[in-house]
């Protein structure tokens, strides 16, 4: 597989998959789309593409200043929570590394704000967001929205899309298993290809 960068500039025009906007864990696994030619843009291939990534979906300010290991990292999530959501649809085991990748995810930021005190104001409580520690909370909420997701009531409709080369995820509407309008004209097209080049066999 041929991955590719996917800056602001070559970023190819693909709505949100069905489930998205409700599910930023979706939105993670989908965030490499697939080319022509056996290629996949990436969106959070550099520093710079995750931290718009990250911005876009309220997770990161827009200047975080991501380095590579921090986007590194978030990939690294990404394929941890693909893993998932491939088996659950697959009705698999879950993978053990991928299970551990996402519970370590979720314990590396406190889960609840801590409280405080000061002489000012006496006690508060705050979720302590350091410069440093941006990614770490990025990455709880991430692991969390997924951990929602497959323990829900939308985990039943989760389904991978049915469009070759496609490898995004969606929640199915209906009998939909195509995560964009692109992917079920594709789709189409393939099977009435299919069918007129199939082989007759003599009566």
């Amino acid at each position: 597989m041929r991955l590719m960068d996917m800056s602001a500039d070559t970023e190819p025009a693909a709505p949100p998959a069905p489930g998205e906007e409700q599910y930023p864990a979706l939105a993670l696994v989908n965030s490499t789309v697939a080319l022509t030619g056996g290629r996949f843009a990436d969106r959070l291939g550099t520093p710079a593409g995750a931290d718009r990534w990250l911005a876009e979906h309220g997770l990161a300010p827009a200047d975080a200043g991501l380095q590579e290991s921090c986007s590194g990292r978030l990939r690294s999530l990404r394929e941890q929570v693909r893993a998932l959501l491939a088996a659950r649809v697959a009705a698999l085991p879950a993978p053990p590394a991928a299970l551990s990748a996402v519970n370590d995810a979720l314990t590396r930021a406190p889960a609840a704000p801590l409280l405080r005190w000061d002489e000012d104001g006496g006690f508060s409580r705050a979720t302590p967001h350091p410069t440093d520690r941006i990614l770490d909370h990025a990455l709880a909420a991430l692991a969390a929205d997924a951990a929602d997701l497959l323990t829900g009531a939308d985990a039943a409709r989760l389904t991978a899309c049915g469009s070759a080369p496609c490898t995004r995820y969606l929640l199915r509407h209906g009998r939909r298993h195509w995560c964009s309008t692109r992917c079920g004209d594709r789709a189409r097209a393939a099977r009435a290809y299919a069918r007129r080049t199939r082989p007759t066999t003599a009566g």
